[in-house]
């Protein structure tokens, strides 16, 4: 069987893709995996390091605003059109599968029109441009939260799948990792992050927690700045001769993030669709601070859904400061019956199966 997938542009897009990917593969060492994304985009650094085979069109997403960028892009998706149809001349995939950014427009639409299966995923709960137009031609609309079926209007092509997630996040030795990451386990553990790439605001607002906790040992902080991030934090702190103890550890880049994530109290952190998925599969309490500038808002969608269920604590940007941040985590770390329940509630929003379903889904289209 011959696969295509297509998506692109943020982790958020590519990481679905590639468990996707891995699960057809693991099923059928024998399948033809094709990937299609952009030059430009993140995709073409991370999909060939996995050794899927990798191909380019040219598109870009359209500006909000009628400009010349409107002319360009416009051209862009028309080359990117032409692109998409030659692929899918040449490869004759079985099913075309996308799993968002402007990359999966030209591919899953030309897919369609040839009457070839096509389905979406939509990672977040208010949906992406490029998903919603899709709609209108796929067989399936793979979705992450149960919310996000009111946003489309093919309701009967909905499914609730959940989010695909790292396989190794759910195979972590809880013990093993306390001592590799010289973490004590009596002693609540705070991790902090932004993202992949970090969040100005939440580092602004984390300096200040740290700065009040610096000598307070009933407490274990690792917070994450995000590489552009490192120096100007690192700066501030020699700036203010902040003497920190060996509670506190502050990184640019956390590259045992499952570990981190399984021995967690408390995670603090932006609302990318990846890193809910992850933390509800794992069952953690979270504070949450939606980052304000992504497409449509969509993180706050994200976070106000853990915050219905009760699973998250919710901060906007917008009304982030030190003060209220670090006075949210005193008070979730000393009600331990509220970060047992939360983590709870995270947990019954956990989707540990949803790769092998949408898989299921996949297979059930060709048939």
């Amino acid at each position: 069987m011959k696969y295509l997938i297509a998506g692109g542009g943020t982790g958020g897009h590519i990481y679905p893709a590639l468990a996707i990917a891995w699960e057809i593969k693991n099923r059928d060492p024998n399948a033809e995996i094709l990937y299609v994304g952009t030059e430009k985009g993140l995709e073409s650094e991370l999909v060939p390091r996995e050794g899927f085979t990798f191909k380019t069109i040219r598109v870009m997403g359209l500006p909000r605003k009628i400009g010349l960028n409107s002319l360009k892009a416009t051209k862009e998706l028309f080359l990117g059109l032409m692109d998409a149809n030659k692929i899918i001349k040449e490869f004759m995939p079985d099913v075309v599968v996308g799993t968002g950014g402007y990359v999966c427009g030209p591919v899953v639409y030309m897919a369609a029109k040839k009457r070839i299966p096509t389905l979406i995923h939509e990672q977040n709960v208010f949906p992406g441009i490029t998903n919603k137009i899709l709609a209108k031609y796929v067989n399936k609309i793979l979705v992450t939260f149960e919310e996000s079926k009111k946003y489309f209007k093919y309701p009967e092509k909905v499914i609730v799948t959940g989010n695909p997630i790292r396989d190794n996040i759910l195979k972590v030795d809880k013990k093993k990792a306390y001592i590799e990451l010289n973490i004590n386990p009596d002693i609540p553990f705070i991790l902090s992050f932004g993202g992949s790439g970090g969040q100005k605001k939440l580092n602004d607002a984390m300096f200040h927690v740290i700065k009040k906790n610096t000598s307070n040992y009933n407490i274990q902080i690792l917070h994450i700045t995000g590489k552009r991030f490192y120096h100007d934090f690192i700066n501030r702190v020699k700036k203010d001769n902040l003497n920190i103890g060996n509670n506190i550890r502050i990184m640019p880049y956390f590259y045992e993030m499952p570990k981190g994530l399984n021995i967690a109290d408390l995670v603090i952190t932006s609302a990318g669709a990846i890193t809910l998925a992850e933390i509800s599969a794992i069952g953690i309490a979270s504070i949450l601070i939606p980052k304000g500038y992504t497409a449509e808002n969509h993180q706050e969608y994200n976070a106000r859904a853990f915050e219905r269920e009760k699973a998250s604590h919710v901060i906007l940007e917008k009304d982030l400061t030190g003060e209220n941040l670090n006075v949210a985590i005193e008070d979730l770390i000393k009600d331990k019956k509220r970060l047992k329940e939360m983590a709870n509630r995270s947990r019954s929003l956990g989707k540990i199966d949803a790769t092998k379903k949408i898989v299921d889904i996949i297979e059930g289209l060709i048939g």
